[in-house]
């Protein structure tokens, strides 16, 4: 995939994140949030499996898990911790302040994880700019919710 795809695609998938939390945060209000943070994930799980069976290898390399850290199969418990979060916050925050927040705390804590180059990321260094960047988005972030 092209740089210029990678970001529209990444771009419209940030977009659903934005909808993501006041879907989920309905979803609470009804079920309770933790119901609601299982039933979001018990759709997801329903429509990766169907995806992953129309794939092409499908399920055949799932077993290659047993090669990696458990570290690397802690992305849906930090998946289950964000959605809960998020469905919560978004009652107080709004929509737009989930997803400041959400965004800045991403940012912010890539580029640490760029500049140690943890997890298999390449490392690159934390310049002025970027701390400019996320000094930028605290502030976007301030302005959003303080109402």
């Amino acid at each position: 995939m092209d740089r210029g795809t990678a970001v529209v695609l990444t771009a419209a998938a940030g977009g659903l994140i934005a909808l993501q939390a006041p879907i989920n945060g309905k979803l609470a209000g009804t079920a309770g949030n933790l119901q609601a943070t299982l039933l979001s994930f018990l759709v997801a799980t329903a429509v990766l499996f169907g995806i992953v069976a129309l794939a092409r290898g499908g399920f055949g390399t799932i077993g290659e898990v047993r090669h990696v850290s458990w570290l690397y199969l802690t992305g849906g418990l930090l998946g289950a911790a964000y959605v809960t979060v998020a469905l919560v916050a978004v009652r107080t925050l709004g929509a737009g302040g989930v997803t400041a927040a959400t965004f800045a705390g991403q940012l912010t804590l890539s580029l640490v994880v760029d500049r140690f180059g943890w997890l298999g990321v390449a490392k690159q260094p934390i310049t002025a700019g970027k701390l400019l960047g996320v000094a930028l988005l605290a502030a976007g972030v301030f302005f959003l919710v303080r109402d």
